[in-house]
């Protein structure tokens, strides 16, 4: 279809239009091949701007030869008003005595059309195919741009999975004080992002669960509220999770140290979000769970490592934290600075409900 309306459109029509969408496409590839650095998206990009070049001198060319017309000739290369004054001089007189009159001799054959105003074809304005061709351009633009919104998607990619409602469920008492802590269902849908993959640095992965609790912290007997979400793709999972407790984030560094297990645990503190944070590491728990026969269920065993970065509730750090958790089955770890990323993102679109 594209083809067809090329090959129909006029000059100055189709020109400026493959100028437009050479660029365009050009400077877009050249900027994701940079991006992604691929070799050979920049070779699309340079065919791209290098077919964007050669319409521009085909124009440029084009406007030239308008503003500086070569003279007319004949057919034997001799100028075309010499064959005009030699059909002028081509006339011959009637008889003496008889009433004069003027007998034009038929020009001899090669020589051209009588001379005489000839209809002057009126030449197309370059100026209005140029705008011609953008209305067509931003037309087929447009068309592109609402394709997707209004034929029917055949995408069959599994969507991307919701946080499940929990909202019938009764809470722990802790959480009825005013003001009260968030739950999991809040916090999963802060987690639950649409760019969450492309955080992580896997922007083609799809969430593939994503859950919320609303419990309390362990031997805490109940008084201590810890909400928690997580959402897993293929490569990673992430759990976000809230401690509203006493305990600061400098107390727990020095509980880190006295413990003498530092450098076991990768601490590394910084501020995020202007509150005080904390860097560590810290392998998961594993369990084995069978159904049936003796023997089917195994012992705990230590899992994948995991990076966790805890942040402050609030920036004066008078005790609780957000837990930002990441793990891969593959033991793998994204760097630092993808925490980071998720906290900065995350944290300010969690309800501000502190219990103190």
């Amino acid at each position: 279809m594209l083809g067809l309306l090329l090959r129909v459109l006029p000059f100055w029509v189709r020109e400026p239009l493959l100028i437009a969408l050479g660029s365009v496409l050009g400077v877009r590839i050249a900027y994701l091949a940079v991006h992604d650095h691929d070799l050979v998206a920049a070779g699309l990009a340079a065919v791209f701007l290098l077919f964007t070049a050669v319409r521009v001198g085909v124009v440029v060319r084009a406007l030239r030869a308008r503003r500086n017309p070569a003279p007319a000739a004949s057919v034997d290369g001799t100028p075309g008003d010499a064959v005009t004054r030699a059909w002028a001089q081509a006339q011959v007189l009637t008889a003496p005595g008889t009433a004069s009159a003027q007998v034009p001799v038929p020009p001899p054959a090669g020589a051209g059309s009588p001379p005489g105003p000839t209809a002057v074809e009126k030449e197309p304005n370059p100026w209005g195919q140029a705008v011609a061709a953008v209305a067509v351009f931003g037309a087929l633009a447009a068309a592109l741009w609402l394709a997707p919104r209004v034929l029917p998607d055949d995408d069959n990619t599994a969507p991307s999975a919701s946080c499940s409602d929990t909202e019938d469920e009764a809470l722990p008492a802790v959480y009825e004080k005013t003001p009260r802590p968030v739950t999991g269902d809040e916090l999963c849908e802060a987690l639950n992002r649409a760019d969450l993959a492309r955080l992580l640095g896997t922007p083609a992965e799809i969430a593939t669960s994503a859950s919320g609790t609303s419990n309390t912290a362990a031997l805490t007997d109940g008084k201590v509220a810890e909400p928690q979400a997580e959402v897993t793709f293929d490569t990673y999972t992430v759990n976000l999770s809230a401690t509203y407790n006493r305990l600061s984030t400098a107390q727990y560094v020095n509980l880190v140290k006295i413990a003498g297990d530092e450098d076991e645990k990768d601490l590394r503190t910084l501020t995020v979000l202007g509150r005080p944070a904390l860097l560590s590491s810290e392998h998961t728990m594993k369990f084995e769970i069978g159904f049936g026969g003796e023997g089917s269920s195994g012992p705990v065993q230590q899992g994948p490592l995991a990076r966790t970065l805890s942040v402050a509730l609030d920036s004066k750090d008078r005790g609780g934290y957000y837990d930002i958790t990441v793990w891969s089955e593959s033991g793998a770890l994204p760097d630092d600075g993808v925490l980071l990323g998720i906290a900065e993102k995350v944290l300010p679109t969690i309800p501000e409900r502190s219990v103190r």
